[in-house]
């Protein structure tokens, strides 16, 4: 464990009924035991894999480093914009962006770990082609050509950073995010429209309507499927919604993965709807698209911050449809911004992996 430690704060738990008529936190509790029957030691800290990208998944990857050692981020491939998207339209790579934040928000509190958090964070100003392009994309795709090997080569990274946790991406070939958009042009608002790139949609100033990937049944990284499947807890979220969180249930592999694994998992709720791509979208919302996507997908719990949640009863039903109970706790920044405070996110976690992870303590 890192950091300093997390703040306790009082969850208030609003606990609809699960399938079947049961509380949603009434299931039997599991073995402790590993994915492959070994005994799991008292005491050891939980497996967490949180899927994601952008700003959204570092403000996870911030907190949950302060509670566990042992942390997978599973990171969306999908960027087309700035840095990451010249280098893909140039070189043919995945996009590093955000698996270069991911690693970021996994360095240390310690003057190593900030060092090297602000070096590969540092973009370029200059009148040339390397204006604005970030040390940590150019330092990542030169492992990636030296080792022919993503995996590999962001470990490699990690290791040099001092990374808590490991960092992963969700598919191994790029992947194109293609929208169906009510109102994309603004003169023809009741139309749809197919909005193609990351970068576009998120900036769209109509109705997402629903998003798919090119190719349709991209491969999923064996890596990050196998650990989501051995995780105690997944979480999913918090993050630009269609361009950041959702396309992880569009990789057929992995999101089999998330429906199959005896994991908990956790969806966390953004501070407010994104300009553009979210905008207008209550809590609830954000669930009915998700199901919509991805139908055969349970939850364990729905976090959300209690100032952000406008309607709980409306909520906790969204939340009933997947099983989930529904946490609510000041996770927020209190400078006003819609950012999540790392230690109050972090004790928000630490207090729903104790309540619902029937694993023992792990410190």
């Amino acid at each position: 464990m890192t950091g300093r430690t997390p703040r306790l704060s009082r969850l208030r738990r609003v606990v609809p009924e699960g399938r079947g008529g049961r509380p949603a936190d009434a299931r039997a509790a599991r073995p402790e035991q590993t994915r492959g029957g070994k005994p799991r030691r008292r005491g050891a800290q939980p497996k967490v894999v949180a899927l994601g990208g952008g700003m959204g998944l570092s403000a996870s990857l911030a907190a949950l480093r302060r509670i566990t050692g042992d942390l997978t981020a599973v990171v969306t491939v999908a960027d087309d914009g700035g840095s990451s998207g010249r280098l893909r339209d140039e070189l043919g790579v995945l996009p590093p962006g955000d698996l270069r934040k991911a690693l970021a928000a996994l360095c240390g509190d310690d003057d190593w770990g900030q060092t090297w958090a602000r070096v590969i964070q540092h973009r370029f100003q200059s009148q040339g082609d390397l204006h604005e392009h970030a040390v940590g994309n150019l330092l990542i795709v030169a492992l990636w050509e030296q080792l022919g090997d993503h995996v590999q080569a962001l470990d490699l990274v990690g290791k040099l950073l001092g990374a808590h946790g490991r960092v992963l991406p969700m598919s191994a070939v790029p992947l194109e995010l293609q929208a169906l958009v009510r109102g994309h042009d603004p003169e023809r608002p009741d139309e749809v429209d197919t909005v193609r790139g990351q970068a576009t949609v998120a900036l769209t100033p109509g109705e997402v309507q629903s998003v798919h990937l090119v190719p349709s049944d991209p491969p999923a990284v064996p890596d990050a499927v196998d650990a989501v499947l051995d995780a105690d807890w997944v979480v999913l979220g918090p993050g630009s919604w269609f361009s950041s969180v959702i396309p992880h249930l569009l990789v057929p592999e992995l999101l089999d993965a998330l429906v199959e694994t005896k994991a908990r998992r956790v969806l966390s709720l953004n501070l407010a709807p994104q300009p553009g791509e979210t905008e207008g979208f209550s809590p609830q919302r954000h669930l009915e698209v998700l199901g919509r996507h991805a139908p055969k997908l349970a939850l364990d719990v729905v976090l959300a911050d209690e100032a952000a949640v406008p309607d709980r009863d409306s909520l906790t039903d969204a939340a009933k449809r997947f099983g989930a109970a529904v946490e609510l706790a000041p996770v927020a920044r209190t400078d006003g911004t819609p950012r999540h405070d790392p230690e109050l996110l972090a004790a928000a976690y630490d207090r729903i992996f104790r309540m619902h992870g029937r694993i023992g303590p792990w410190r």
